[in-house]
């Protein structure tokens, strides 16, 4: 029984962890969309 509940969380840390990672990612890819349409629209981005 013990085990089982450790598995179930070391299970859930590990989804958990996959899926920020991903989300990073994916935060990445638009902010990189992003400045490819500011840089054809002739605008820039202020830092």
């Amino acid at each position: 029984m013990t085990k089982k509940i450790g598995l179930g969380i070391g299970l859930g840390a590990l989804l958990a962890l996959t899926a920020c990672n991903t989300v990073h990612g994916a935060g990445k890819d638009l902010e990189s969309a992003g400045n490819a349409v500011s840089d054809a629209s002739g605008t820039s981005k202020k830092k």
